[in-house]
């Protein structure tokens, strides 16, 4: 039976990656919800590094936040190596990033965010947590048709007719450019949120922790290190 109640509307899951996104999402969760627990999932992603991340950007967080570090509840990790094998991309296997024949990049992981969100929301409803969080973006959504708002309202409404209880995916970040995302963080925990993100996130798709830029860790030339530094650029520019 569901542990899922009414007055948990101040609780939250957060999916999270430990990239920047994610820890954007976390500190936006912290700020507005009393209970707030974490979840990643390991499909086998070859930028694997990230799972050492997310733990490490969890712990930073509540020094970055001391004033809502008594919120931050358990994390949750989820096994999803089997789905990341039949779901195979070049963040799961060895292949060029580069543009497939459908016109998506080869990043692309064939409904990820639907098997996460899915499970995020039997875990959120086994633990009594009423809204899910997700970093998932449109404007700067790398091409992928699992982040845009069309996909994520019809996975709540799915989501709350196969629960049977309103499902609510809060997706913070989904009209804001990577610029905008730095200024998120940037208002939410001023310098000390800021400086977590740069040293303790990752976002590099080839899990590159061996060079440091202005803008974190990373290759420098995959999409996502791509993405991060153009956003950062343009935020400190003004």
């Amino acid at each position: 039976m569901s542990e899922f109640h009414a007055n948990t509307a101040a609780s939250a899951l957060v999916l999270f990656s430990g990239g920047q996104d994610s820890a954007t999402c976390l500190a936006w969760a912290l700020e507005r919800y009393k209970r707030v627990e974490t979840v990643g999932f390991d499909y086998g992603q070859r930028h694997a590094v990230e799972m050492q991340a997310r733990l490490v950007v969890r712990e930073s967080m509540s020094r970055a936040l001391p004033q809502w570090a008594g919120r931050m509840g358990p994390d949750h990790v989820v096994d999803l190596t089997g789905y990341g094998r039949i779901a195979e991309s070049a963040l799961t296997t060895d292949r060029a990033i580069e543009m497939d024949a459908r016109g998506l990049p080869t990043t692309f992981v064939p409904g990820r965010n639907l098997v996460f969100l899915t499970c995020a929301a039997a875990l959120a409803d086994r633990r009594g947590l009423a809204v899910l969080v997700g970093g998932m973006c449109e404007t700067d959504f790398s091409g992928y048709p699992d982040c845009r708002r069309a996909t994520i309202d019809a996975m709540a409404t799915a989501l709350s007719l196969g629960l049977d209880r309103p499902v609510v995916i809060e997706t913070p970040l989904m009209a804001l450019t990577k610029a905008e995302t730095w200024a998120l963080a940037a208002r939410i925990g001023g310098q000390p949120l800021v400086d977590l993100i740069l040293e303790d996130s990752h976002s590099c798709y080839l899990g590159d922790r061996t060079q440091r830029h202005p803008w974190g860790y990373g290759c420098g030339t995959c999409p996502a290190c791509e993405l991060r530094a153009a956003g950062y650029q343009q935020w400190v520019a003004g």
